[in-house]
């Protein structure tokens, strides 16, 4: 009988002299142990290597180890969405009678996630402007254990004060965990800063594909680390090999992205500062936004790859400038290698009511832009035919 895959024997990978120039996905769900005495030595971490894909697995190490140089980390956890990793910090390290202070404008489902179900499980919450470090201040409690903010906030780039924030954060004994998406390592580091948790939304900027949905957490002290770590096997909150493989992948060309998605967007916010129908345009690189100082200290100089405007009318104003230019592609996400367009009232934001949005700026005319790598000239046409057509429509 020949030896075939369904004969039941088992065969061997085939070695090579050579290693592969990429790292190969690695999507077993089990690796087989040679005994229970080799299965015990892994688990009491005698041995390096992996048992089951649930709490490990190599396509994730490799992204992490990737993800830790760039951050200043070590031993960070890659998780199956950004939101999975927010969820591992808090709720790795919170426990029912905490209290936890939320920047006022996160991202949507974090917002939902304090605002909603952090309570039902006796995590107490609330939220303050983190530019305004007398608000932040006034927000604690006792019992308060942790301060989670953007550096930048979605969806209206407001530029945290996180000076300020550091040294509250080490006054009063409490964590601080910084949602890095919008900045990236490139734009902010936190740890370095003297924060003790960085959160990324690997599928956004540093990903760039729009193809693989992941998370990052690290924490400062290798204790935040394991009980986030612990936490996020428990919950099964794993990544896909498939997923690392191609974050990997993007992150080679991270930088490059970069450069080139944050000239493009502060072309993009001086272009619709000067369009008719645009009402206002928030990019902290522009001397106009309310923290631009800040942002020159904190972010290198740079205002990063995203751009939010404003433009005249409601509902059918939206319509028509997305109507208007379907080159550019109108998707709720951002950090794509092309330029996406996306509206949070209908989309980030939806779950808050309008005249929670209201309270944030977020009106029916509101937009955000991650502007990508195409050729400007492009975009400036595109855009400026998307808001002459909201202007028509207004009226």
């Amino acid at each position: 009988m020949s030896e075939t895959a369904g004969s039941g024997r088992r065969f061997a990978w085939p070695e090579s002299a050579a290693r592969p120039l990429g790292h190969p996905i690695q999507p077993s769900v089990a690796h087989v142990a040679e005994s229970p005495d080799a299965l015990d030595a892994h688990y009491a971490g005698r041995t390096a290597g992996y048992a089951y894909a649930r709490e490990g697995h190599a396509n994730a190490d490799a992204l992490a180890a990737r993800l830790d140089a760039v951050e200043g980390a070590e031993g960070g956890i890659v998780t199956g969405s950004g939101m999975a990793a927010v969820a591992a910090a808090v709720l790795g390290l919170c426990r029912a009678g905490d209290h936890v202070v939320g920047g006022a404008q996160l991202y949507g489902r974090s917002l939902r996630l304090l605002g909603e179900d952090l309570p039902r499980m006796g995590i107490a919450t609330g939220f303050a402007d983190p530019t305004d470090i007398d608000a932040v201040e006034a927000a604690l409690r006792p019992e308060t254990r942790m301060i989670l903010v953007e550096v930048v906030s979605n969806p209206t780039l407001r530029v945290a004060d996180m000076e300020g924030l550091t040294r509250l954060a080490r006054a009063r004994g409490v964590l601080l965990a910084v949602d890095n998406t919008f900045t990236t390592p490139r734009g902010f580091r936190p740890l370095a800063f003297g924060a003790d948790i960085v959160i990324h939304s690997v599928t956004k900027l540093l990903a760039g594909h729009s193809d693989a949905t992941l998370g990052y957490v690290a924490g400062r002290d290798p204790a935040l680390a394991a009980a986030m770590g612990g936490l996020a096997v428990t919950l099964g909150l794993t990544p896909s090999p498939f997923d690392c493989w191609l974050a990997e992948r993007g992150m080679l060309s991270f930088d490059l992205r970069f450069e080139r998605a944050g000239a493009n967007a502060a072309a993009l916010a001086d272009h619709l500062a000067g369009l008719d129908g645009v009402r206002r345009v928030y990019y902290p690189g522009r001397a106009d936004h309310p923290d631009h100082a800040r942002a020159v200290r904190l972010l290198d100089g740079g205002g990063g790859a995203m751009v939010s405007f404003e433009v005249e009318g409601g509902r059918a104003a939206a319509n028509a400038l997305v109507r208007a230019a379907p080159e550019l592609s109108f998707a709720p996400t951002l950090g794509d290698i092309s330029t996406t367009l996306s509206h949070p009232a209908s989309s980030s934001h939806r779950g808050l009511s309008a005249q929670a949005r209201a309270a944030l700026g977020v009106g029916e005319g509101f937009f955000r832009v991650s502007a990508g790598v195409e050729d400007i000239a492009g975009l400036k046409e595109a855009f400026s035919r998307a808001v002459a057509a909201a202007r028509g429509a207004a009226g």
